[in-house]
């Protein structure tokens, strides 16, 4: 069995985890193959006593790759679906961030997780992805998203016109800093934090929701997937945040954008006895008194 591990790098006190990990893949017989500049970060702080292969981009995973391990928060394990891409290659979050909900499976659950991948007995969630169409190229070769989709205003520039259209039919203008449009993945990232609803991971929906908007009726809505939601954008200065998940370019009010819903999806790795009900609660405390 072989698995890619990727992170964008833990802190110095976590690197006896490092080892835990090594011990446990070691164990299987799992031969893991490291990100590249991971590797360089804590090798020289780990016991190492074999030699590990390492990927530095998505063409250096091949079908002999049974999963992922993200080792980190949420955006850590949203870059892993830059490098999965369309592969099919099922992703592991094991969460060394603070809220994890894509990375939810605690470090200290690190012994069964390995067990449950070496035995195949976890559950794999498909997971939707959204597109980003645009008369210009962005993003590369990975211009979808795990999470969301967002237009936004430039540092502290006056507010932001985004009108908006639903398979060709107007839909609103929305005056705001910015409008996301969230997976049922994402509802629970940034569109949460304005105010979005929770949408159920296989719901096959899309949420728009604005930021910070003028018109105070003005409220988040759900719409299907199947959707193409695109945008005309007006504002005070040339230049607007087009963003995916954590990746950003700048674009100009002439660009033409359009958002549909990805031809494949990711697979997320999930423990038996976990499911979204259970990360809801636990992540957001519902049923819980925190008065006292």
């Amino acid at each position: 069995m072989k698995i890619a591990i990727y992170s964008r790098g833990l802190e110095e006190n976590q690197h006896k985890e490092i080892d835990a990990l090594l011990h446990e893949l070691e164990k299987y017989k799992v031969e893991p193959v490291f990100y590249q500049d991971f590797f360089n970060k804590f090798y020289s702080a780990v016991d190492l006593k074999t030699k590990y292969s390492t990927f530095n981009s998505s063409e250096d995973l091949d079908d002999t790759i049974d999963c992922m391990i993200s080792l980190g928060g949420d955006g850590t394990l949203l870059d892993t679906v830059t490098f999965v891409r369309d592969k099919g290659i099922p992703i592991l979050g094991i969460n060394y961030g603070r809220l994890g909900f894509l990375a939810n499976i605690g470090k200290g659950e690190l012994q069964t997780a390995v067990e449950t991948l070496v035995n195949g007995t976890y559950v794999i969630d498909k997971r939707t992805l959204i597109h980003l169409d645009a008369n210009i190229p962005l993003f590369g070769e990975v211009p979808y998203a795990l999470n969301e989709f967002s237009l936004l205003k430039k540092d502290s520039t006056s507010m932001i016109k985004i009108h908006t259209y639903l398979n060709g039919e107007f839909l609103n203008t929305y005056w705001a800093d910015g409008l996301i449009v969230a997976t049922p993945t994402g509802s629970t990232g940034y569109s949460l934090s304005c105010n979005g609803p929770v949408v159920f991971p296989h719901s096959g929906s899309f949420v728009i929701t604005p930021v910070a908007p003028h018109n105070l009726n003005i409220r988040p809505i759900v719409v299907p997937d199947d959707t193409v939601i695109s945008f005309e954008v007006e504002g005070r200065t040339d230049g607007f945040l087009c963003t995916l998940d954590s990746r950003r370019e700048i674009v100009t009010k002439e660009i033409q954008l359009a958002v549909r819903k990805e031809a494949f999806s990711v697979n997320l790795i999930r423990l038996n006895e976990n499911n979204f009900l259970q990360t809801l609660r636990n992540k957001l405390s519902w049923g819980l008194d925190v008065r006292n």
